[in-house]
Order: structure tokens, then C-alpha cells, then sequence
């Protein structure tokens, strides 16, 4: 399956402390709960049945002494399941208690309709192939600058589209289907706005996935570089194999030309990288509305 077509991930703002944002990744269904409004709970209603049954039962099938063993037994099960998920229920509560505070620092899918979710997730990919490149890992894309300013990019189409989905809904809402004879140019306007909210984010989004192209190309070039560079290592061991077995006239040149190959793969790497950075340059340097 082409992975754009699954659902981009929730996008949390990067401004979120950091402990609060893994605890909140950490339970996503917590997130969409907090947005529905609906919430888990911890007890059961229906134990305030079935124990008084079970109990009643081992009376009517045994005697008293019965019936307290049983209530004992059951006591102490009960005891030991509230140990066991004591904690576990404190850390649902606290990380719903996140998710209400920070309900508007984070994006979900189910804030975007289908469209809005395929252009995320877009989003989300450009930025994983750059930050999971080899040269992002060497710091040759001054790596702190795409830590830093990829997952805010991310954030603020995502903000966007979260809000374009929702005024597209209401749209929806709002506007017939079949307009009255005349009256569509009134309503063009509206229609417009939306549309061009729309095309900005994919521009935005493309010169993301430009700015991915350009670091696989340059992990490309980086990884022959890598390996010319091994062999770099041995050329004077080249030079001397040539210059033993080569008649002098040919050995002049391919001396020549040993000691210019990895001067060429470096300008070549250092082209490759310096149009990824411009790339980028262009796309981050441009701030939204």
C-alpha cells in the first residue's frame, strides 16, 4: 500500500514541553477521547450486580461459612486488581488531564477531511525522508536548524488544514447545492477563499517534498562519496601501482587523473548539498500569513 494513502500521524505543537509531549503521544486515543468529550471509566457499574449475584448464589448453594470464604475470595481479588491498575489508572488520569489542557496544541486526523489528511501526511513524509537522511545524521543540512524548523513547518500546515477542513465543512453546511439562477456569483467569493487556502498549502507542501528530493539525491552522491573517499585513502598506492607497469607517457595521465578524482566527487558532493540547503532556504525562509 502506498503509505501516503494511510492517515498522517497526530502533529503536536513543538512549543509543548517536551515531557508533555511524549505523554501525550503515548496515548493517542486518550487525545481523541479529549476531543469527543467522552471519557474512559475506571470502574464498572455492572460489578454492583454481579457481586451481590455471585454472592447470593454461594449462600443458596452452601451455608454461611460458605458465603463468607466466598466474600473473602472476592475481597481479596478485588483488592489485588485495584493494586494492579492503581497506577495505570493514575496515568490515564493525568495523561487525560493533559490532553483537556493541551487540546489546542495538538492536530488529529480526525480534525481533517480525507483531503486535508493525504496533504499531512504528505507533509509528514518529506519531513521523515530529511530528518532519517545520512546527511541530516552527518549535520550537513545544519542539522539543528531542520529540528527545529521541520516539525514547526509540519505544525503550521497542520494548524491550517484543521481549520480549512472545518470552514470547508461549514461551507458545506451553508451553501445549497443548486444555487438560485443568479445568485452563484455571490457566492463565488466564499468558494475562492477556500480554494486558494487550498492551493497555498500544497505549494507549501510540494516544496517540502522538493526539499526531500534534493537530500536523497544528496544522500546519494554522500554515500559514492563516502566510498571514493576510502579509496582516496589509497592513491598513492594507485600511483605507484600505475607508475610501475604503465609506460611513462600513459602513467603521467592516470597519475593526473587519480589525483583529480576526489577533488571532482567532493565538488560534486558539495553542489549536491548546497542545492538541498537552498532548497530549503527558499521553503523555510518564507513565513505563513
Amino acid at each position: 500500500m502506498d503509505p501516503r494513502a494511510l492517515p498522517p500521524r497526530p502533529v503536536i505543537d513543538p512549543s509543548v514541553p517536551a515531557e508533555i509531549s511524549v505523554e501525550l503521544r503515548a496515548a493517542p486515543h486518550l487525545l481523541h477521547q479529549a476531543r469527543s468529550g467522552k471519557h474512559d471509566r475506571s470502574f464498572n457499574p455492572a460489578l454492583v450486580v454481579i457481586i451481590p449475584a455471585f454472592l447470593l448464589l454461594i449462600l443458596m448453594l452452601t451455608n454461611t461459612v460458605g458465603m463468607v470464604a466466598a466474600g473473602a475470595g472476592v475481597g481479596l481479588i478485588a483488592v489485588l486488581k485495584w493494586a494492579a491498575n492503581d497506577n495505570s489508572n493514575r496515568t490515564v488520569r493525568r495523561r487525560t488531564r493533559l490532553a483537556q489542557q493541551y487540546g489546542a496544541q495538538y492536530v488529529l486526523p480526525d480534525d481533517l477531511d480525507y483531503p486535508c489528511q493525504m496533504l499531512l501526511r504528505r507533509a509528514q513524509d518529506a519531513v521523515d525522508t530529511v530528518l532519517a537522511s545520512e546527511v541530516q545524521r552527518a549535520g550537513l543540512l545544519d542539522s539543528i536548524d531542520n529540528r527545529v524548523s521541520l516539525p514547526e513547518e509540519t505544525w503550521q500546515i497542520s494548524k491550517r488544514l484543521a481549520r480549512l477542513s472545518s470552514m470547508h465543512a461549514e461551507h458545506g453546511r451553508i451553501v445549497p447545492s443548486e444555487l438560485p439562477s443568479g445568485l452563484e456569483d455571490a457566492f463565488k467569493p466564499y468558494s475562492s477563499a477556500l480554494d486558494a487556502a487550498w492551493t497555498s498549502l500544497s505549494q507549501r507542501v510540494r516544496r517540502l517534498e522538493e526539499y526531500a528530493l534534493q537530500v536523497l539525491k544528496a544522500d546519494e552522491v554522500y554515500e559514492a562519496h563516502l566510498r571514493l573517499d576510502a579509496l582516496a585513502a589509497r592513491t598513492p598506492d594507485y600511483q605507484r601501482l600505475i607508475a610501475d607497469t604503465v609506460r611513462d607517457d600513459l602513467a603521467h595521465r592516470h597519475i593526473r587523473e587519480l589525483a583529480d578524482q576526489a577533488q571532482q566527487v567532493r565538488e560534486l558532493f558539495e553542489k549536491s548539498i548546497d542545492e538541498a540547503r537552498q532548497t530549503a532556504g527558499a521553503l523555510l525562509r518564507t513565513p505563513f500569513a
